[in-house]
């Protein structure tokens, strides 16, 4: 993404879509003060440049049937690290997985997960994860229970 610089204006319209990304031109123009087409081509103009990656519903898991969500550590094979975009692709080609960040410390690549239960989610490790070639000392960490869903970012 390019340098964008972002005034009061767009810094509005960035919390006004966060809180309700459904809200029509009409209804975000008023919420900012701005004229609608005035405020169309700031939208569109965030949109172009990235800011707003997209628009999507926020699902409860468990109304799909995904009642376990993990934190999953791995690291790469040292003799692997020529192939690090290709494990990465195949990382994110997997449908149970939400996130996957590379992070400091002791381990690479940090991964959010989801499953139906606790059988799924090991069968997940252990038939699909841990086959892809290249991942090494995978660990697993269970979420107990979901303290703060995910939000939105602070604009200020």
């Amino acid at each position: 993404m390019k340098t964008v610089t972002l005034d009061a204006i767009d810094r509005k319209i960035l919390t006004e879509l966060q809180a309700d990304g459904r809200a029509t031109n009409v209804e975000l123009s008023a919420r900012v003060h701005l004229s609608a087409p005035q405020c169309f081509r700031r939208v569109r103009a965030l949109e172009d440049s990235g800011v707003i990656r997209g628009y999507r519903a926020e699902v409860l898991p468990e109304a799909l049937g995904l009642g376990v969500m993990a934190f999953v550590s791995l690291n790469i094979d040292g003799g692997q690290f020529g192939r690090v975009r290709q494990i990465e692709a195949e990382i994110r080609a997997f449908a149970q997985v939400l996130e996957c960040h590379t992070v400091s410390g002791d381990n690479d690549y940090l991964l959010k997960v989801v499953a139906r239960d606790l059988k799924s989610f090991s069968q997940f490790l252990t038939d699909r994860l841990t086959q892809v070639v290249g991942v090494d000392n995978v660990r697993s960490m269970i979420c107990l229970e979901e303290v703060k869903p995910p939000s939105a970012l602070p604009v200020e």
